[in-house]
This record gives structure tokens, sequence and C-alpha cells, in this order.
């Protein structure tokens, strides 16, 4: 209602006085399974971004960072696990992920007419599948490297030496590292790009080639059930990293294999102590 939005914005208000920058780092989201069964949740974080936009209006913040989404992307260029990486065009003409994919479509629009009619130095990334700890790793929000993770590691601790995929295992992406994909937040917040950019790695693999990896760090090999029911996403999906590289000259750092033995240990703490979990 009208109260509570004048709320709401007046909180927003007042927490941003004084402040120049602004990082919107917030969704209500999670992985595949939660994305195509809470459409009408992801939509509404579309109040998130409209409510900060308007606040920042008022308190003179200079900069203002929306993180975007690779889920903006027309589906009918992601059909095939032979994917041909995503250019920043493809999202035109409009057919994004269905809820999550349309809430992030609209409010970059929202951040460049903020810049065109007010002034604020907007700038927006659109993540690929970004990892790492810390991350959800279970309760229906986690994504693909985290639940795979935590599948292989509770396969692993229970002598049950099987796990499910959700799909046919063939669907590709690519994912980025946390690391990297804070450094690059900071580099387009601090940039002169406007336009949305693509910040995702672009080291293309299977689920099943994601399950490999784990199974690899953990040491174990495990029999494969296929869930052809389960909520999968496109069938195939990389970043096009061509105009980052012209406009910064940037490129992941940490490979898969790496990032992943990193979650994989983090993932395996929570799992296997749960009691030291903070």
């Amino acid at each position: 209602n009208l109260q509570l939005d004048l709320s709401v914005l007046e909180n927003c208000h007042q927490a941003l006085e004084g402040i120049e920058h602004v990082y919107n780092l917030a969704s209500d989201m999670g992985g595949m399974g939660f994305i195509e069964t809470n459409k009408a949740l992801c939509m509404i974080s579309v109040l998130i971004n409209t409510h900060l936009l308007m606040a920042a209006k008022e308190a003179g913040v200079q900069r203002y960072f929306y993180s975007s989404s690779a889920c903006v992307y027309a589906e009918d260029k992601q059909n095939s696990e032979d994917v041909v990486a995503l250019k920043e065009a493809d999202a035109y003409p409009a057919m994004p992920e269905d809820g999550y994919g349309w809430e992030k479509l609209f409010s970059e629009h929202m951040c460049r007419h903020f810049r065109e009619d007010f002034g604020i130095e907007t700038r927006v990334a659109r993540y690929h599948n970004v990892y790492g700890e810390h991350g959800a790793w279970c309760g229906g929000r986690e994504k693909a490297p985290a639940a795979i993770c935590r599948k292989v590691i509770e396969a692993k601790l229970s002598g049950n030496h099987q796990i499910e995929i959700w799909g046919d295992g063939k669907q590709t992406r690519s994912f980025m590292y946390i690391d990297d994909c804070l450094h690059g937040t900071v580099m387009f917040l601090e940039g002169e790009v406007t336009e949305p950019l693509n910040l995702g790695s672009n080291e293309l693999v299977t689920i099943n080639g994601l399950v490999d990896t784990v199974e690899e760090i953990a040491g174990i090999k495990l029999e494969r059930h296929y869930n052809l029911d389960a909520p999968k996403g496109v069938n195939g999906r990389n970043s096009d990293n061509t105009l980052i590289q012209q406009h910064y000259g940037w490129e992941p750092s940490v490979s898969l294999r790496e990032g992943m033995e990193k979650t994989y240990r983090w993932i395996y703490d929570q799992v296997a102590e749960p009691s030291q979990v903070v």
C-alpha cells in the first residue's frame, strides 16, 4: 500500500544520506529449483531496485551499481548445448527467462532512465552463474556448483555412492568464482561504460563435466541417476566476453577447477561439522 511504500522510501533515503556510491546486489532468488517455482517472488524484487533508485536520487548518490543477470538473454538463443556465447545484444528482441529474467531486464531499463533523466551514474553487470564459499548450499536456493558439491559430499560421508542430477547432464554453463565477480563489480562501478556488460567466465562445461570435477576433488566415483522432470533451465548458456575485454581488458583469474576446489572444501566443513557452523 501507499503508506508502506512511503515508509520504505523514507527509510532508504535516511540510510543513503551522505553515501556517494551504492551497490545493489539484493534479490529474492536462488537456483533453478527456486526460480522456476517462485516467479512472483522473483518479480517482486523489482521493488528493491525501484525504491533504491528513488532514494538514491533524493540523497544525491553519484554512482549506482545494479547486479543484473544472464537470465535476461532471449531463451531462443539458448536451446542447444552447443551454445554460441551470448553477446550483450542478444537480450533483444526480448524473450528473457520468465519471472526472474523479466525483473532483471526491466530493472536494467530503470537504471538507464534514472541516469538519463536524473543524472545518476548507473552501471549494470550481467552476472553469469556466480559461485563460491559462503553462498547457499542447501535449503532449495543453492545453485548447481554448491548443490553438486553437497550431493557428492553427502554420498561420500554416507557410503551411499549415488547422485541425482537434474536434467540429462548435457546442459552447458559457465561459472564465475566469487572473487572474480567482486573485482569486476568494483571495476564496473568505477568505470565509464554505461551500458550493461557481461560479467562472467567463458569456460564452458556440461553439468556432467561439473560432476566429474567435483568427483575428482572428492576422490570418488558415483553412480549417476538423471531426474528428467526436475528444473534444469536452458540447454546452453555461456558468456561472450568480447566487450568487457575491449573496455576493461578484464578476464577471470580463477579457473573452474580452482574455484570448485575452494567451494568444495568450504561446503565439506558445513556438512561434516554442522555444529561448528555459525
